[in-house]
């Protein structure tokens, strides 16, 4: 069974109606429980909880403590090209954009990676649009050889592949595979993506399967809050991950909680995720989920990321860039994907972790 034949089984679920009917007798039974269904995730993501979200941050604390230790992964973003095909309607890379596209040369890839090292960063996500004619496979394969020479894992961001696509990735050293489906609602996917590729919202949903079968140690999926409604969003990303990680029970499954801001050509996000929402979306998962990542990126504000430490995220970026070549090459005319709020360096980041009373971890895998 795919994980298309789970998530259509909820084709005619009221969210609102389920929602509406929760009562705190059903929050303190599902908060008592050890292990978590999915009735229970619902019921986590719907408003009765609020009232209990202290309660749900000591739990998700302690199983985080349990399963991860007081440690934070840390990890950098690396944008290689901005060529795109799609005219998805929220993002400033979409072909409906007007600005001169930018795509990294091969010595310029080891510019930028030699900067980004030396900030101490050790794992990477590479990031391009999705213009396979524009990177092709050799141009990627080259650009991950390279790569190797500086960091301890590669972490791919790019257009959604078949299965032997990510087999020929992952020898060349890819170890890792970052994909949203950026909106489980059917409908709101076919409204902001119109034309393009990634208008195939079943191919997408199932790249995260075709990653796991060609090797991939590592998958991190999400969805863009913003675009369908919070709290059925948040529920279908938590059904996702569970699904993935019950499938394939040797691949690390994590997720990201990303909200859309403001693009360059963009739409206005319709459904704002509160930073209260954001942290119950959080807290629900991990209760879900006890052996799940989280990755918080620097879409938030400092002195948010700051007091998510204690709630259970698992791995944060740093001193990011969002641009073609923002570390070292810096063209001139490129345009950043979004804009970055928390600004702090590497440096300022780990320490801040420090100070928490966590370990910030630069390595905890190296390629073979």
């Amino acid at each position: 069974m795919s994980f298309i034949d789970l998530i259509n089984r909820f084709n005619s679920f009221d969210f609102e109606e389920y929602f509406n009917s929760v009562t705190p007798a059903d929050i303190e039974k599902t908060l008592n429980l050890d292990h978590l269904d999915s009735r229970d995730l619902l019921n986590l993501l719907s408003d009765q909880a609020r009232p209990f979200l202290e309660d749900m941050a000591r739990k998700a604390s302690k199983l985080t403590h349990q399963y991860f230790g007081r440690t934070i992964g840390m990890y950098a973003p690396m944008y290689i090209a901005d060529y795109c095909t799609n005219y998805c309607t929220y993002c400033g890379f979409s072909a409906a954009v007007d600005f001169k596209r930018t795509k990294l040369s091969l010595p310029e890839i080891e510019r930028e990676a030699g900067a980004i090292a030396a900030t101490g960063i050790r794992h990477i996500l590479v990031l391009t649009g999705e213009a396979p004619a524009k990177t092709p496979m050799s141009y990627l394969i080259s650009a991950v050889e390279i790569l190797k020479k500086y960091f301890s894992s590669i972490a791919l961001e790019i257009f959604p592949m078949d299965e032997e696509d990510y087999r020929t990735l992952n020898r060349a050293g890819a170890d890792s595979l970052t994909v949203y489906q950026e909106v489980y609602d059917r409908e709101v996917y076919r409204e902001v993506h119109p034309r393009g590729r990634k208008a195939d919202y079943d191919y997408r949903l199932l790249t995260p399967e075709r990653g796991a079968r060609a090797g991939f140690r590592a998958i991190n999926i999400g969805t863009l809050f913003g675009l369908g409604e919070p709290r059925s969003e948040a529920f279908f990303a938590g059904l996702h991950a569970g699904y993935l990680e019950r499938e394939f029970p040797d691949v690390e499954i994590s997720l990201s909680l990303p909200r859309m801001t403001k693009a360059k050509g963009g739409i206005e996000p319709k459904n704002i995720l509160s930073d209260t929402g954001f942290v119950q979306c959080m807290l629900a998962w991990r209760l879900f989920m006890p052996r799940l990542g989280i990755t918080v990126s620097t879409r938030e504000s400092a002195s948010f990321r700051d007091r998510l430490i204690h709630l259970g995220a698992t791995r944060y970026s740093a001193g990011s860039k969002t641009d073609v070549g923002g570390y070292a090459v810096q063209h001139s005319d490129a345009t950043p994907q979004f804009e970055i709020t928390d600004d702090r360096s590497v440096d300022e980041v780990a320490d801040m972790i420090r100070q928490s009373g966590y370990q910030p971890v630069f390595k905890d895998w190296e390629i073979v």
